[in-house]
């Protein structure tokens, strides 16, 4: 495809969800002080970004690295312009995120049976029939609700997922009132074709693509060609991470996310806006990889680092 054949072919702004601050530091070992959350959050705004996930309300003993929701959300001085959703994974978790003052929660769901049970400790139907009353009140509450949708090309106990069940969970997410839901390429296994396939059976189900965004891992090294096949499809709403942090503490093989900087310089090289800064987000992904003890993945982070003269 000619080079302005394929510019008129994509959009010309997207909006990333940095899942850095929940999505990425839930998978780390090191667990971060709410002090140091608190400036990546700044960070992160302060780069350009509109859309942060700030933190989740699951069990601390589930996951520790994220124990000081309460305490995080109640010290936040959020960013005019800035929204900050947080993730709810029951009825118990929205009552905390609510004591709290959030505007926009997210709810997680698996297409696949085995994932479902090891990450939320239940059955598949059980789980989306739950969330049934957690969007309901966060709707009486006036919340934007936003649906994730994990597992949607493979699993790594069930094996593939076939696209049927990957678009009936995901409509009914979207028919219990989710504003949005984010198809996730868990253990990142997807390809282009696989993206293309995924698109094509929401379409054919009725759904608009306006509605739905793109949720990416790295693990086979083929999460900005991924995104380029959603860019190319229509989708304009991406989920990424700061140095490409983050995974599932529920499966081992789920590699870091679409690194925030490297889908920001793509995107710059296309002529599409994102709003964000990838120098800041760059600077902000070496800082977080010096408070985490280890070097960070994202490779623009690391090349613009090194271009840096001593």
């Amino acid at each position: 495809m000619p080079t302005e054949s394929l510019r008129e072919a994509l959009p010309k702004r997207i909006t990333i969800v940095e899942v850095a601050p929940r999505d990425g530091l839930q998978a780390e070992e090191r667990i971060l002080p709410t002090e140091a959350k608190l400036h990546l959050l700044e960070r992160l705004a302060n780069a350009g970004h509109t859309v942060i996930e700030t933190t989740s309300f699951v069990s601390p003993a589930a996951v520790p690295q994220l124990a000081d929701a309460e305490e995080l959300m109640r010290r936040l001085r959020p960013r005019r312009g800035v929204r900050y959703p947080v993730l709810v994974p029951n009825e118990k978790g929205l009552e905390r995120a609510l004591g709290c003052g959030v505007r926009e929660i997210a709810i997680f769901a698996s297409a696949s049976e085995s994932y479902s049970r090891k990450n939320l400790g239940r059955p598949r139907e059980e789980a989306i029939d739950d969330y049934r009353k957690v969007v309901r009140r966060a709707k009486d509450e006036g919340l934007r609700v936003r649906g994730y949708l994990s597992m949607v090309f493979a699993d790594p106990w069930d094996g593939p997922t076939p696209t049927g069940v990957a678009v009936d969970v995901g409509r009914r997410l979207l028919d219990l009132g989710c504003d949005e839901l984010s198809l996730g390429d868990t253990i990142g296994v997807g390809t282009a074709g696989s993206v293309v396939t995924l698109l094509d059976g929401y379409r054919a189900a009725g759904v608009r693509i306006d509605r739905l965004g793109m949720h990416f891992h790295d693990t086979y090294g083929q999460a900005l060609a991924n995104a380029l096949a959603a860019l190319l499809e229509g989708i304009t709403v991406f989920d990424a991470s700061a140095g490409g942090i983050g995974g599932s503490p529920f499966a081992k093989t789920a590699g870091g996310n679409l690194a925030t900087e490297d889908l920001v310089w793509m995107c710059g090289g296309l002529g599409i806006a994102t709003g964000v800064d990838v120098e800041a987000v760059a600077g902000t992904s070496r800082w977080l990889g010096e408070q985490l003890g280890r070097e960070l993945p994202a490779h623009v982070a690391r090349a613009l680092g090194a271009a840096k003269p001593e």
